[in-house]
């Protein structure tokens, strides 16, 4: 990036944060609005390190419970018998669907723990002024953006077990107490991914003022 280099912020541009038109915003204490939408212009999302940080915390805290309490509780005539995810994947394996027993694993425990520590990571080098591997930083937001739509598997397959092996006063199936904590970490990391602002990843390299909020 040369000195005579104009950015989109410098030259008075604005992405809408609701539909993505690029479009102009003032910087003055009056509020510039989208022409298309009519949502908000800002050059930067107002706390956005801060609101990231608390939601990948909380996500973080119920990451715990949701891999050790039980996920699946099934029921029988003689007995009842929880199982974890680690459970259902050690189960699955055995029974010979490994393949089936990789995409819980990935789906399940690897994709969230994955998306948490790149967004720690996204979020250190932004408030350390990393400069350097802008691209590969912003493919790695792009990528965890992506794979959030794909980390609700685990609960569908949950619900549909419950909802396919219920027998009456023979077998049924119902949903432990690690789903809730589960479905939490999906949603908080969704959100956390959405309230990380990508532009702070080239704010350092192309020497902007930060605008962390």
């Amino acid at each position: 990036m040369t000195d005579s280099a104009l950015t989109a912020a410098q030259a008075g541009l604005a992405s809408c944060q609701t539909c993505g038109l690029l479009s102009w915003a003032r910087r003055s204490a009056q509020t510039s609005y989208c022409p298309r939408c009519g949502t908000a212009l800002v050059f930067r999302r107002s706390h956005s390190i801060q609101n990231t940080w608390a939601l990948i915390i909380a996500a973080t805290i119920c990451y715990v419970p949701a891999n050790i309490l039980p996920v699946l509780t099934t029921n029988t005539l003689t007995s009842s018998e929880p199982d974890t995810i680690m459970d259902g994947v050690v189960l699955l394996y055995r029974t010979g669907s490994w393949a089936l027993a990789l995409i819980v694993l990935v789906a399940s425990v690897m994709i969230p723990l994955g998306k948490l520590i790149a967004l720690g990571y996204l979020l250190i080098t932004v408030q350390r002024g990393s400069i350097g591997s802008d691209r590969e930083r912003t493919r790695l937001y792009r990528m965890v953006e992506f794979i959030g739509r794909w980390s609700m598997l685990d609960v569908f397959v949950d619900a549909f077990v419950v909802a396919l092996v219920q027998l009456g006063p023979l077998m049924s199936v119902q949903p432990g107490p690690g789903v809730p904590f589960f479905a939490a970490v999906v949603v908080l990391t969704m959100l956390a991914a959405q309230t990380f602002d990508p532009r702070l990843l080239w704010d350092s390299s192309l020497q902007l003022p930060s605008r962390h909020g």
